[in-house]
């Protein structure tokens, strides 16, 4: 058996493959609220009930026969899905905003706190309620079933599916952002509403359309995760902590540095579960607070003037 610092070779890749899986959850994640933060200034903490709301979207598709019995609606499959849940995200995203979200946009940042901790209350609330605590299941798509035995680990199709895809989706849209004339207008829009509006711009549409691309991104995040973690109304209480704190090392508000972040520490929790299996759970934080320490404004983060 062939070992590398004392640890099998299997164990080791195994918990690599793990670690890129929920840094590629992590950077989608981080990456919406990033945005929202560095364009909006809301610490969206209801990011979390949104990436639920997504993969319950997906599940709804494919259940709709069930749901609706005698009514002859067809199920909408995983590819359908992964198109429409993170749409209609972006719709209940852009409602949140254009209800809730525009009213504290001028006042304290704990007006915006409380608010989309009170939201990710109530909406994952009324899931817990009709639903329970339990996992609904959710199949890999056929044509992503099963994987290739390498000899040293078993690569299933899917994970290398939601990696790649979520290096694409990120870089994708931090190229959008950063370097097209729309992402010129978006920053513009929150960092002088008032000379964009004199080009004629509807900055409050602006406004809710980023929120909404951003809380889309989480939606798009749940559906791929359906297929690897069950279908439950607390998939995203726990781990919106740890977006947060990707957030935090990379730098609030910058978009690169969410997503280098949030794959760099996936590995890194990742391999702590091999060498020091009970630091795991919190080598994220214990890494943030050293970041905060030696650079406050995170990896990538812009030095306040």
């Amino acid at each position: 058996m062939l070992l590398i610092f004392g640890v099998p070779i299997q164990a080791l890749t195994g918990q690599l493959m793990v670690g890129l899986i929920n840094g590629a959850f992590y950077s989608l994640l981080s990456l919406g609220v990033a945005i929202i933060f560095g364009m909006l200034r809301i610490a969206n903490f209801v990011h979390g009930a949104q990436y639920m709301l997504g993969a319950f979207v997906a599940w709804f598709l494919l259940n709709l026969p069930n749901i609706f019995p005698g009514v002859g609606l067809p199920a909408v499959g995983y590819w359908s899905a992964l198109f429409l849940a993170p749409l209609i995200v972006f719709a209940v995203g852009a409602l949140i905003e254009f209800l809730f979200i525009r009213r504290v946009y001028d006042l304290d940042h704990a007006y915006s706190l409380l608010l989309t901790i009170g939201l990710t209350m109530v909406i994952e609330g009324l899931f817990r309620l009709q639903y329970g605590s339990s996992g609904q299941p959710y199949e890999i798509p056929e044509l992503l079933m099963g994987g290739r035995n390498l000899g040293f680990m078993f690569l299933p199709y899917y994970r290398v599916w939601v990696i790649l895809v979520s290096v694409i989706v990120c870089f994708a849209t931090w190229f959008i952002i950063e370097r097209t004339k729309l992402g010129a207008y978006l920053r513009a829009a929150t960092e002088d509403p008032e000379l964009v509006r004199a080009f004629g711009i509807n900055v409050p549409m602006m406004l809710m359309l980023t929120y909404g691309f951003g809380v889309g991104l989480a939606g798009f995040a749940g559906v791929m995760a359906a297929p690897i973690y069950q279908v439950s109304p607390g998939m995203g209480q726990n781990l919106i902590i740890i977006v947060f704190a990707v957030v935090v090392v990379g730098g609030m508000g910058s978009i690169l540095g969410a997503i280098i972040s949030g794959f760099l520490l996936g590995i890194v929790e990742g391999l702590t579960k091999v060498f020091w299996p009970e630091a795991s759970t919190t080598v994220i934080f214990v890494i943030m607070a050293l970041i905060l320490l030696v650079r406050p404004n995170g990896l990538i983060g812009k030095v306040a003037k």
